[in-house]
Formats: C-alpha cells, structure tokens, sequence
C-alpha cells in the first residue's frame, strides 16, 4: 500500500474490479498501484466513482481506455469527439500516472460502434491514420498515451508490415509509449504462427511503460486450436516464460494483473502478483551476478 499521494508508478498492480472496492478502502492490501477501465468512471456522481475517489488516496492509479478507436478512418470516422472529451475530463478527475488505449477500431463511422476490439490492418496508410489520431488524442489530453498491442484470430489479407514493426513505427512517429501486454503476444503467436520471444526482440525498449498479464482460454474452431484473450484464468506457464523474456530485455517495467472475467477472491490475484514479483526479482538478481 502507498503511503498518501505518490507521483509514479512501479512494481506490480492490479486491475481494480468493483468486488474488491470495499477490500481496497477497509483493508488497503499492498499492492503498489491500481488500474482502471476509464469508461467505467465517467459519471462522477456514479457510486463506483465515490468508491474509486476513496481509493485513490493511498493508490496511484493507470487508466486504461477501450473505446477510443485509436484505428478508425481519419476521414470516415475519426476519433469521436464527445468520447475522447469525457476521457479527458474522467483523466483530469482521477489524474491517473498513465493513460493507454488499444492498437484497434470498434467504429466505422459516427453513428454505429461496435463493442469490441476489431484489429487493424498493417498497411501505411493504416499507420498514417493511427499517428494522426494518437497526436490529437495526445494533444486534447495534454499528455501522452500508451498503445496496447492486441490479441488477434485472424489476419487481412493486405497487412503486409509485421505487427511488431507497425507497433514501433506508431511510437516513434507518434510520440505515444507502448503497453506491452505479454498474454496478447502469446496468444497471437499461437493463432498466427509467429515467434513470441522474436517479437519482443523488435520492440524497442524506452518507450514501453506498462505491461500486462493475464490468462487466455483454448477453443477448438474447425479442428483448430484458436486460443482466445479472456482475462478469465490464472497466467498459463508459457506465458509467465515469455514475461521473463520480457523483464529480461525490458527491465522491471509496472507490471499488471488482468483478470476481467469470473473476478476470483483477492487472494487468487495477490498470488499472481508474488509469482510477477518473483519473475522480476529473478532476473534483476541474474543481471546483478
């Protein structure tokens, strides 16, 4: 638990479920910091808001965005406006140590959205589309944002830069940092047939400022194993493998817990939360020898 107001953020946090409200404001567990799903906390006078206000004074928070469509057509459909505008106000309010939203689209044009992370195609003029809409959202926020990589099942046809690549290129052109969700890597690795540790290897490592953790589930779809981004398990072996990997080239980057679906007891996810901790003390302790 912090101490009053602290101004960063560091160690590894959870995600802040409304189960756990009450737990957080009479029991304050140690846990270094909070995240939250931005949309959720809009209406102020809303009673998870007058939670969320309470615990905020012994947490720092990260507030974690899921509609802003960061990959919707400039010209079609750009970032909408009253949706980005209650993020700023919701971000002025909490005055979270980090902002992020996704590398996706969920809105084809200002009327029709769509409740969902929907991938983008890795083409220029995507990019170009994605860096325009960063450096607004940026610029309305007044500070930068980080970009989570996705999970993913299927691919368009025309998408011809590898993610990894479009993700560093929208850092570098967009100024934005990155949130580098390790379970995301996993699991598109698996669907597409790419190489997870390689991936991490084109990341570059300055601007990655948050990492997730989470669990994903396996469905058989045409005889195929699909494994799907759930946030409704404990982190499988091969993933936490994989955040080792992470640490090890990344440094001990805030780390968070995810777990969205069938919210366990706290206990499960301050589990979690020693087995990251675990990792990183592991590494930083190869590195010192």
């Amino acid at each position: 638990m912090s101490e009053g107001k602290v101004n960063k953020i560091e160690g590894v946090g959870l995600g802040l479920r409304h189960r756990h409200f009450q737990e957080f404001i009479d029991d304050k567990p140690d846990v270094p910091w909070l995240e939250v799903h931005t949309e959720n906390f809009f209406n102020a006078d809303y009673s998870a808001s007058q939670y969320l206000e309470k615990i905020r004074e012994n947490y720092p928070l990260s507030a974690h965005s899921v509609g802003l469509s960061l990959g919707s057509s400039s010209v079609a459909c750009p970032v909408r406006e009253e949706h980005l505008q209650k993020i700023k106000q919701t971000v002025d309010r909490l005055q979270p140590m980090l902002v992020s939203d996704h590398l996706s689209w969920s809105a084809s044009d200002s009327v029709h959205y769509v409740p969902d992370l929907l991938p983008v195609p890795y083409t220029e003029e995507a990019l170009d589309v994605m860096v325009q809409n960063i450096d607004h959202v940026q610029t309305v926020l007044k500070r930068q944002i980080l970009v989570e990589n996705p999970s993913s099942y299927l691919a368009y046809i025309d998408s011809p830069i590898p993610e990894w690549e479009f993700l560093a290129a929208l850092s570098e052109k967009a100024g934005c940092g990155i949130l580098l969700d390790v379970n995301n890597i996993y699991v598109s690795a698996h669907n597409h047939g790419f190489d997870a540790a390689y991936y991490l290897q084109q990341i570059p490592v300055t601007p990655v400022q948050e990492i997730h953790l989470a669990g994903y589930s396996v469905r058989e779809i045409e005889g195929e194993d699909v494994y799907i981004d759930t946030h409704g398990h404990r982190v499988y072996d091969p993933v936490w493998e994989l955040y080792m990997k992470a640490i090890d080239r990344f440094g001990a980057v805030p780390t968070l817990i995810e777990w969205d679906v069938d919210v366990p007891e706290l206990t499960v996810l301050m589990e979690e939360k020693a087995k990251a901790e675990m990792v990183i003390a592991k590494v930083v302790k190869a590195e010192v020898a």
